[in-house]
């Protein structure tokens, strides 16, 4: 059976243009600028796409899916529907799950549990620790997406902070490195002098001087060192202050060795959300001011961010709802972050060439990803069909997410994920996840 997406606005390549998408099995058969008689359509699945942008699949490198081990609060089936429902049809997972994907064996078993279980595309991260440099080096590159480095403590901590092992990873590292940079020392200094001012009733509004924009800067600038010493492949993830944007360059990602992510909680929160907020949007590294905000948005015009993520973390509201030290760090929202940057769209802050180039195209070639992140010919049918005059607000009924809640709760958009299609499969129509869409393993040109 053929399905043909017709007359859509296409946003792909850095231009809008209208089109039609012919679908054959898995793949794009064929792409129309000009209207197709309808003598020529017969047997043929027609989706009509008028007044509706179609684009590719987002790509999601950075989440935390929490299987296996801390499935009570996430899992691959329930967070894989929320990015299918999101638009996001394929994503790359990190390491610090109970156990920690430290090893071949391990690693392995996740790709065969994600085989059975994930509704899109995905591949895994193995972590770095201080003692697994052995390991490392096996990952295979054309069929792991990468390797992971803390440099600052998180959620299942797996920090690296030792320097002939951070050099060994530099030097040996068969693919791209991506980082998580905050220094410890200067993080468990701060949270000591607010220790002592507060005790354990530290202010959420602390948090972002606690992991302060010194802990972020002095970690990502020694990283920058590190990989221009080795010429190691280097993301850096989730930046948040202005001064780390002067350690970056702009221009096409194809053309970077040391490239730089922002996310969508950066782009959305500034510090006076706080208040608001409070713990739900307590994330490492922290979401800071307004000026910080402006900064990575100025950045992620110019081409020295590349690339739009989520760092999608999620855990229960019951956890999020402690005191300070006890709430953990992260929340969820991978099925909200593209219709969030459509958003801004509307209002004038980018344009949807951008927004599918940072969460579409850059991603797929930063990692050198086979087949997908563009609407080519030949390429999988990874397809997102959005319609940008559709109200909605997102309530508990409609979120996806196994946590039950997200930070977007209560907000009302103005453009509406219609369709998603994973590898030339309808799996998300009008706000039903269809039954039995699995995603593949991605596969990378390294």
């Amino acid at each position: 059976m053929q399905t043909l997406i017709h007359q859509a606005t296409i946003i792909n390549g850095g231009k809008s243009f209208i089109g039609s998408v012919l679908i054959e099995g898995e793949r794009i058969k064929k792409i129309f600028t000009k209207e197709i008689p309808y003598s020529q359509l017969k047997g043929i699945k027609i989706i009509e796409a008028k007044n509706k942008y179609l684009i590719p699949g987002g790509i999601d490198e950075h989440v935390h899916f929490r299987d296996p081990g801390l499935s009570y609060k996430a899992d691959i089936p329930s967070e894989s529907k929320a990015a299918l429902a999101g638009g996001i049809t394929s994503y790359m997972d990190m390491p610090n799950t109970n156990p920690q994907t430290i090893t071949q064996s391990l690693l392995e078993k996740k790709y065969e549990y994600a085989a059975q279980r994930s509704a899109v595309n995905y591949s895994f991260y193995i972590g770095a620790t201080n003692e697994n440099i052995e390991e490392i080096i096996k990952t295979n590159p054309s069929n792991v997406c990468g390797i992971k480095v803390f440099m600052g403590s998180s959620t299942g901590n797996m920090l690296v902070d030792n320097d002939e092992t951070l050099s060994k990873i530099f030097r040996m590292a068969p693919m791209i490195v991506v980082l998580h940079c905050e220094d410890e020392d200067i993080i468990r200094r701060n949270t000591e002098i607010y220790r002592q001012k507060y005790g354990e009733n530290v202010p959420i509004s602390c948090h972002p001087f606690i992991r302060s924009r010194e802990a972020c800067y002095k970690s990502t600038l020694k990283a920058v060192n590190l990989a221009t010493k080795y010429n190691t492949k280097l993301h850096i993830l989730h930046l948040t202050t202005a001064e780390e944007m002067n350690l970056f360059s702009s221009g096409p990602v194809k053309d970077k060795k040391i490239t730089a992510e922002v996310c969508i909680q950066h782009l959305y929160f500034d510090d006076r959300d706080y208040q608001k907020y409070g713990t739900r949007i307590k994330c490492n590294p922290a979401i800071k001011s307004e000026k910080d905000k402006q900064a990575l948005w100025q950045s992620l015009l110019s081409d020295k961010i590349d690339t739009i993520a989520t760092d999608h973390a999620p855990h229960l509201l019951s956890e999020k709802s402690n005191s300070y030290f006890k709430a953990p760090s992260g929340g969820p929202s991978i099925q909200h972050s593209l219709i969030a940057m459509f958003e801004f769209v509307k209002k004038g802050k980018i344009t949807a060439e951008k927004v599918v180039e940072k969460m579409c195209h850059a991603p797929a070639d930063l990692f050198n990803i086979d087949n997908r992140g563009y609407i080519r010919e030949g390429y999988y049918a990874d397809l997102v069909l959005i319609d940008p005059n559709k109200k909605w607000t997102v309530t508990p009924e409609n979120i996806l997410y196994k946590c039950g809640w997200s930070p977007f709760e209560g907000i009302t958009f103005s453009n509406k994920i219609e369709k998603t299609f994973i590898n030339g499969k309808l799996g998300y129509d009008n706000g039903i996840i269809i039954p039995d869409i699995l995603g593949k393993r991605l596969k990378f040109n390294r």
